[in-house]
């Protein structure tokens, strides 16, 4: 039996609320790009939660939205896009409403983000040093010496050699990896409750990538933290992730533990993730292939956005939009036929 959208979304932030209260719950968060071809709606409805100390991975193909969510969860979407409605509590507040002040104050300190390119991130006229130094001074009202001191303990944690040295390097003298280390130390300097890390490993070769997320693993088990995970990495997701949540064309269509997702995915689109991560079948390598395009998310189908593609669909698929829906088991997916089934 499915679900009005109003019932939905608050379950979807909701879920296993007998548990620990969420570190994050985002609640039908849309946001539109107002442009002269048309209203882009990049993020379209988005409803998940994230629990304590866990890894949620937000997953997709470029262009989904989920970079975009992300922003939103830390209210930086930049013209000609808007936050056009929804919530996003972070500790009993919703970030959307706070004033600046407020919001100013929670950034960076309670909630960070690692953003995926870390040479458009750091600023080149100022040392790497100085730049995490500001921001624990800036939270932490530390003096210059201290901040300094507390900046070279942090290049320290992210493994960075001769942290003392390095402090006083700018950002063009450091590596792809050596650069995400720091972006890594900034957003941890304050060692917030939840880590929005945004592609983190997408600019850098395998080897530095394997170093970036085993570094993520260990200090998120000495800190105890919580991370929202943004990739379109699936091997990423199975190493790092405790549970995932996929969007397609800016909408959640299943939600579940890695483990589960991977063994038994429901939404046809989801499958077709799964399929398309390379293997070898009698020794041959196999790559399936979802067929068809993303749609235009200016234009999007009247009924379910993967319709188009679907090999399961039915006529209602192309004329209702499925709810996001929950059988008894915990998982959610956004599909008639797997609602049927259950």
């Amino acid at each position: 039996m499915s679900r009005p959208a109003s019932e939905l979304t608050l379950l979807a932030a909701n879920a296993g609320a007998s548990g620990p209260e969420p570190v994050l719950s985002v609640r039908d968060l849309r946001v539109h790009f107002f442009t002269d071809q048309g209203v882009v709606r990049a993020v379209d409805g988005v409803s998940l939660h994230v629990k304590p100390h866990e890894t949620m991975a937000l997953v997709g193909e470029s262009g989904c939205g989920k970079t975009v969510a992300a922003g939103a969860m830390m209210r930086l979407v930049r013209h000609p896009g808007r936050i056009v409605s929804g919530k996003v509590v972070f500790s009993g507040e919703d970030i959307l409403s706070l004033p600046e002040s407020r919001l100013r104050k929670a950034r960076g300190r309670d909630i960070a983000m690692i953003f995926q390119e870390p040479m458009s991130s750091l600023n080149p006229a100022f040392t790497i040093g100085w730049q995490i130094a500001e921001v624990i001074r800036l939270h932490h009202g530390l003096d210059q010496g201290k901040a300094q001191t507390k900046a070279i303990e942090m290049l320290d944690v992210v493994r960075i050699p001769e942290a003392a040295k390095r402090f006083h390097q700018y950002p063009h003298e450091l590596s792809g990896g050596m650069k995400q280390r720091v972006m890594i130390a900034i957003a941890l300097s304050c060692r917030p409750r939840l880590l929005i890390a945004d592609e983190p490993t997408a600019s850098l070769d395998v080897t530095i990538q394997a170093q970036i997320l085993e570094l993520m693993k260990q200090l998120k088990r000495e800190t105890g933290g919580t991370l929202l995970l943004i990739t379109h990495s699936l091997g990423v997701v199975a190493e790092m992730a405790d549970r995932m949540a996929v969007m397609y064309a800016g909408q959640v269509v299943e939600v579940g533990t890695v483990r589960e997702l991977f063994a038994e995915p429901r939404h046809p689109y989801t499958q077709g993730l799964i399929r398309s991560v390379a293997g070898l079948e009698g020794g041959a390598l196999c790559l399936a292939v979802i067929p068809g395009n993303p749609p235009d998310p200016s234009n999007p189908p009247k009924g379910c956005r993967f319709e188009p593609r679907c090999e399961y669909r039915s006529p209602k698929c192309g004329e209702e939009m499925p709810e996001l829906y929950s059988p008894s088991d915990g998982r959610w997916v956004r599909c008639f036929e797997a609602e049927a089934e259950r």
